[in-house]
């Protein structure tokens, strides 16, 4: 069983402000640059598990390379990088594709049609945004076509917000008892996003409705060993102290992204 955190909630400090902790100034483009950008976050990582009376090998990086050139990801590979998250199936199933060379565990992060559940099938190691029993049909059908089985977790809308994928909090048991059907999906636990909000108290009560959702699922036996991925480059500290076993890192790793796509604002971002 997944060790939980302190019983209480951590006390807000200074880390739970994102403008405590900037972007990257500049882009990173050689193994140095990302081994600089590494060592940072885990020291960051690492502090926080300390708060919570975590050890910090409990608590996987992954690091989000959407958007992230293949070239600079080769870089990446050679700083020690050897998981990434990706949010488009296109997008991730081309990399996959063209940096099959490289020994990278691919984690689809992102909202998935069942249209792209063959795609998603062939290639990833682990999908994070499970909430639709249609697509845990394709992609079963897909993966034991395959002679497949893939990770799963359920994601959760836990901050309420409309503009977010994910199951309602009190929908998740029963989806949780429905997935047994689908037997080449390993459940291992549940994700969510946070609240879109520098109000740090929302961002971490989303963090511990998760938890609970977690020790319910595992009381009945049905979110595998009971991971947490909750947790990004602006809030990954906060979900540490609440009992995240993931944390979903990018921008604090890749640097900003290209104009056009998200940008480093408040605590919700990757």
């Amino acid at each position: 069983m997944t060790p939980s955190p302190n019983d209480s909630p951590a006390a807000p400090n200074a880390q739970d402000s994102p403008a405590a902790h900037p972007r990257p100034s500049t882009t990173p483009t050689t193994p140095e640059d990302f081994a600089g950008n590494l060592a940072a976050v885990r020291s960051r990582l690492e502090a926080a598990a300390e708060r919570a009376g975590r050890e910090a090998s409990e608590i996987r990086l992954l690091p989000v390379s959407k958007t992230v050139p293949e070239e600079r990801l080769r870089a990446a590979v050679a700083a020690g990088i050897t998981q990434m998250g990706e949010n488009k199936v296109q997008e991730a199933k081309r990399k996959s594709e063209n940096l099959a060379d490289l020994p990278i565990h691919w984690a689809l992060i992102g909202h998935l049609q069942t249209n792209k559940a063959r795609d998603a099938a062939a290639f990833a190691h682990e999908f994070q945004a499970l909430d639709s029993l249609r697509v845990a049909e394709a992609l079963d059908r897909r993966l034991q076509a395959l002679g497949r089985s893939l990770d799963v977790y359920v994601q959760v809308n836990s901050s309420g917000e409309a503009s977010k994928f994910g199951l309602e909090p009190a929908d998740v048991p029963a989806f949780l008892a429905a997935l047994p059907a689908y037997s080449s999906l390993r459940v291992r636990g549940l994700m969510t996003l946070a609240a879109h909000t520098d109000d740090t108290s929302r961002v971490r009560a989303c963090f511990t409705t998760m938890r609970e959702l977690r020790d319910a699922g595992l009381q009945a036996g049905a979110v595998g060993d009971g991971q947490l991925s909750m947790g990004m480059s602006g809030d990954f500290e906060i979900a540490i102290e609440e009992g995240s076993t993931c944390v979903r890192v990018g921008q604090a790793i890749f640097g900003a992204r290209p104009a056009g796509g998200e940008h480093w604002a408040g605590p919700r971002r990757a």
